[in-house]
This record gives structure tokens, C-alpha cells and sequence, in this order.
């Protein structure tokens, strides 16, 4: 019984935990100690904050986890504090900011109402806008969504080129990642396969902060191009298509409108990767079944099973070939094909 309830109080309190990483990672403090020990005194000037308010919070992100504490109220970094470096290869801060952010934080108070009523998209209740005009109209909240993205990218990967890691290459050209950000995927994949050219076709705003794509960094630029465009009007011609995080934004009516404009746009031997969550079943808990209760808040879509996402694949004209996973089984590539 008192298992049960340690638990239960756990599930309770969990916001406290996330709220505490949110206001470090605010406040700079992971970035503040990357270079070593600091006190708390120290801390706090170099920061401007409140030397006892510091201490009491950094004691806080010592019990999560994240921070280590001495006997002479000194910190220092966990294993899992190096994540939420901005510096560091594999950085969480964004995801952090974004998703314990305001933002983020407000539309969830609508969950018991959409639920109730029928109608989902938290984002749209709060600030009277869908998520991604707010995230093109606000410049501070799409520094914040454009970090996240990237924080979601560079660790996810290396999941799906492992989930690919018998797909056969040698037969495609071409590759268009659909919504592919500032390129990090599709990067990955100029960079393991030299023979392939790449195409990532995304909204101005978002390719148009040049310091952040990929291309470059990875050395890939020559055979790498950055397309501007609407995926709900058109694609561009490729032989494969990626798409990785983007059919789960949107409801089925306008999932199916993306795969037909890419099926219209596309050679008769085209193929498509979808990169998701993919809905297991009833037996198994699976982080997709809580990403999805976050889709109903921020947007109009969801988190789906394998038979869902084939279903909206066949009303676009694609054929199910075969869904691929990573050892972790956290995310599917599902193939399709042209009929």
C-alpha cells in the first residue's frame, strides 16, 4: 500500500519537477555551471538572482536529479544535467523551454474541457491563433519552438537511421524531407550515403535563419538544398519522400491532403517515410499514448497506431509496405509505395 501511494503521490507532483528543470534552465544555471563547480553565492552573483532563492532552488535540482551538492552548499552538473547545456550535442534546454514554457504550460488548463465538448486544439482556446501562426507571428516564442525543434531532431536521428539501418538506399537519387526543419535528418542521411541529393522543403521562416541549417555544419551543402513552400499547396519532384514529427500536427482530413499533394507530385515509383510515435496496444504503456493527450492540447492532431497512419496512407493513394523500428521501439518508420 505505501508502494502504491509513494506512486501515486509521484504522478501528483510531478509538474514540481519539471517546473523546478524549467526555471534552472531558465535562469542559466546549466549553462552557468558547464565549466565546473560553483557555490551558490557565486552562482547567484554571476546570474543576478537572490543568493537564498538561488540556494533553495538549486537544492531543489539537486533532489531531481539534475545537479550534484557538496557539504559547502557547492553544485555541479549530473550525468543528466550535461543534457540541458545549451551547448551540448544532444541539449534538452530547448524541449525544456518549450514545453514547460508558458505556452505550453496554459493550454493544457483546457484539457478537461475539450474533452468534454469535443472540440481539441489548446493553442487555439488560449491565444485565439493555431500553434504554428503563433509560433510565426511571435519572434520570442519561435526562438523558443525553433530550439525545441532542433532539441526533438538531433536525438531522434539517430533513432530513425537505426530503425533504417537495412533500408536499401542504392536505388534512390533523391530524397525530399517534407517539414524537415533546419535539415538535421536529412543531413544525417547526405552525410551515411554519399550517392543521395537532398531536398528539405519547409516554410520560409523556418529556413530562413541560416546560421541553424544543417547543410553546412555537416558538410553536405553541395548536394543539399533548402526549399521554401507550403506543404498543404504542393511538394517538390523527389524519389523518396521523408516526413518525421508531421502527420501527427494535423488532423486525418488534412493528413490525407500532405500524402495526396506529395502522391499528385511525385514519379509512379516514388516511395514515402513517416517517422512518428506509433500507438501500441492496450497491453503496452508507451510514451505516445501521453504525446498524444499533448497533440490534443496544442493542435488538431494526434498520436496514432500502425493501422491508422496505413489508412490515411491508402485514402492518399500509398501503399503500406512495411514499418521499421529502432531496438527502443520509442518511434516506427512507416514505408509506403505507390500503387
Amino acid at each position: 500500500m505505501e508502494d502504491a501511494r509513494q506512486a501515486a503521490m509521484d504522478l501528483i507532483f510531478g509538474r514540481w519537477r519539471s517546473q523546478v528543470l524549467y526555471a534552472g534552465v531558465k535562469l542559466g544555471v546549466f549553462d552557468a555551471l558547464a565549466a565546473g563547480t560553483k557555490s551558490a553565492s557565486d552562482l547567484a552573483d554571476h546570474l543576478s538572482l537572490d543568493p537564498p532563492l538561488t540556494y533553495r532552488l538549486l537544492r531543489a535540482l539537486s533532489c531531481i536529479g539534475v545537479l550534484e551538492e557538496d557539504g559547502s552548499r557547492s553544485f555541479s552538473l549530473s550525468n543528466s544535467g550535461e543534457l540541458f547545456r545549451q551547448d551540448h550535442p544532444h541539449s534538452l534546454r530547448g524541449m525544456t523551454l518549450l514545453e514547460e514554457g508558458p505556452e505550453h504550460y496554459a493550454v493544457w488548463k483546457h484539457l478537461c474541457d475539450m474533452v468534454q465538448d469535443g472540440q481539441q486544439d489548446g493553442f487555439v482556446r488560449e491565444y485565439g491563433r493555431p500553434i504554428f501562426i503563433h509560433a510565426a507571428e511571435d519572434p520570442d516564442y519561435s526562438v523558443v519552438f525553433n530550439e525545441a525543434m532542433t532539441s526533438f531532431s538531433s536525438g531522434e536521428t539517430a533513432m530513425v537511421l537505426e530503425a533504417l539501418e537495412a533500408f536499401d538506399f542504392s536505388d534512390i537519387p533523391h530524397v525530399c524531407d517534407v517539414g524537415g526543419g533546419h535539415g538535421h535528418l536529412l543531413c544525417s542521411l547526405l552525410a551515411k550515403f554519399e550517392h543521395l541529393q537532398g531536398t528539405v522543403y519547409e516554410l520560409p521562416g523556418t529556413i530562413g535563419y541560416h546560421d541553424r541549417l544543417w547543410a553546412k555544419k555537416m558538410e553536405v551543402e553541395e548536394r543539399c538544398s533548402y526549399v521554401p513552400g507550403d506543404m498543404f499547396k504542393q511538394t517538390p519532384f523527389a524519389d523518396a519522400y521523408f516526413m518525421k514529427h508531421i502527420l501527427h500536427d494535423w488532423n486525418d482530413a488534412e493528413c490525407v491532403q500532405i500524402l495526396e499533394n506529395i502522391h499528385r507530385g511525385s514519379p509512379p515509383h516514388a516511395g514515402v517515410l513517416i517517422a512518428e510515435f506509433i500507438v501500441p496496444g492496450p497491453e503496452t504503456p508507451h510514451f505516445a499514448k501521453l504525446f498524444d493527450i499533448h497533440m490534443l492540447c496544442a493542435s488538431t492532431g494526434q498520436e496514432r497506431t500502425e493501422h491508422e497512419y496505413t489508412t490515411l496512407l491508402e485514402q492518399a493513394g500509398w501503399k503500406h509496405a512495411k514499418t521499421w523500428y529502432p531496438a527502443s521501439g520509442l518511434l516506427g518508420v512507416i514505408e509506403a509505395k505507390k500503387d
